[in-house]
């Protein structure tokens, strides 16, 4: 008997995860059917790191499908991130998180939050960083976590999960300002 071989191409299955909100819709779609758990988070992912590396696969172990909102280079830029950021565009990042295995989607979003984004996924599981309140519901609050209200009201859960201490993309960006 003959092996099988065939195999996609490594960056089209890295491609292939990084879909548009209405391409979106038939894996959403899909897995609700199956009844498979989607988590959904969100951040910048500038510089990939450990710490980046840990939360997302942690986020991933609280269901089946883990979908990640990636701000997109005018949306980071409006966040008040330092000067020089996005360091890497929108695209390098959203390839970069779409490499790792246990990420199933990538999705760029443009607004300030992602609260449009998670209406439309409405995920079984919202998972924001320990500096985030899973319990706050004072939208103004800085440890409030968008859209939690929709999540819940939906019949999912919201979480969050501490961070590896001592890794972050700011403190990455200054030991390369100097020279370390």
């Amino acid at each position: 008997m003959v092996p099988y071989t065939h195999k996609l191409p490594a960056l089209e299955v890295i491609n292939a995860k990084i879909l548009t909100q209405a391409e979106l819709i038939k894996p959403i779609i899909f897995w609700g059917f199956k009844g498979q758990r989607t988590v959904f988070t969100n951040g910048c992912f500038d510089i990939l790191h450990r710490g980046h590396i840990d939360y997302l696969a942690k986020a991933s172990d609280l269901g089946d499908k883990l979908i990640v909102g990636i701000n997109t280079d005018a949306s980071v830029k409006r966040l008040g991130k330092a000067g020089s950021r996005p360091i890497q565009d929108e695209r390098t990042r959203a390839m970069i998180i779409a490499s790792l295995h246990f990420v199933s989607v990538v999705i760029l979003f443009d607004e300030d939050t992602p609260l449009d984004l998670i209406s439309f996924v409405k995920p079984n599981v919202l998972v924001k960083g320990a500096d985030y309140d899973a319990d706050e519901t004072n939208t103004q609050s800085k440890k409030y976590i968008v859209g939690s209200d929709i999540v819940r009201a939906n019949g999912g859960e919201v979480k969050t999960l501490e961070y590896l201490e001592g890794f972050s993309t700011s403190a990455i960006e200054q030991k390369i300002k100097s020279g370390q």
